[in-house]
């Protein structure tokens, strides 16, 4: 005697995800910020997904643990309304994997994250698998490593040395090539060769605009002081 299978609860939402550690929070938080100008960047927002910190699990019947959460999650051709309302990402539901995940290594995580993680997430069918680790390699052994499904297998991604403080590897799901920097995670347009604008640029931006404000401010208070001293200068003259 066969069972049918229990039918998806479609009010079901899935638990929030688990807030990074506080000593690694702004590191995610900064890859969040990066990752809001990669979905302008990358497609239709109707049909893509980008997000970070949120469960990914193959379906609505996997066991807890089975629940991965990336810090960085990427996928095309895909329903985000499903993926909003489930608060979460269920593969069985959106008929297919990701084609991108990203995990940020810390001293806690960086062993799993080129471990078990790389191995879970090839049993899922992730395209691209990339790790980052801003110390240079302290927790992975390397600065940045990709993997991309081979006939169900990872085959590690090319990383170049570009310079001393550069390593470079090329997305072929994002067309795009990641790049750590000087502790940094670059996104780069080969076709173009720019950089899709940071957090870092941003942050580096309005401290710029910042001091440009408050030197054109100086430079107005010193001139309203100059003209009040040729006021005066020209009040003693006709009184004299």
């Amino acid at each position: 005697m066969t069972t049918k299978p229990t039918p998806a609860n479609d009010t079901l939402r899935l638990p929030e995800a688990p807030h990074p550690e506080d000593i690694f929070r702004y590191r995610c938080w900064r890859c969040h910020s990066n990752g809001i100008h990669l979905a302008f960047e990358l497609g239709n927002p109707e049909d893509t997904i980008v997000h970070r910190d949120v469960y990914l699990i193959p379906s609505l019947n996997s066991r807890q643990e089975d629940l991965l959460v990336p810090d960085l999650l990427i996928a095309f051709d895909v329903d985000p309304a499903a993926f909003r309302s489930r608060r979460g990402y269920v593969i069985d539901e959106q008929g297919k994997p990701p084609d991108f995940v990203l995990e940020i290594a810390s001293q806690t995580t960086g062993r799993r994250d080129a471990t078990v993680k790389r191995e879970r997430y090839a049993a899922m069918g992730v395209v691209e698998y990339w790790r980052f680790d801003d110390t240079g390699g302290r927790y992975t052994g390397v600065a940045l490593a990709g993997d991309r499904l081979v006939n169900g297998l990872y085959q590690p991604i090319r990383i170049e040395h570009v310079d001393e403080e550069t390593w470079q590897g090329h997305s072929n799901v994002l067309n795009l090539d990641l790049r750590w920097e000087q502790g940094q995670l670059g996104w780069y347009d080969p076709d173009t060769g720019r950089h899709i604008i940071r957090f870092e640029d941003e942050r580096a931006r309005a401290d710029n605009e910042r001091t440009q404000a408050t030197r054109e401010r100086a430079r107005a208070d010193s001139a309203e002081a100059r003209v009040r001293e040729l006021e005066e200068e020209v009040r003693r003259l006709r009184s004299s």
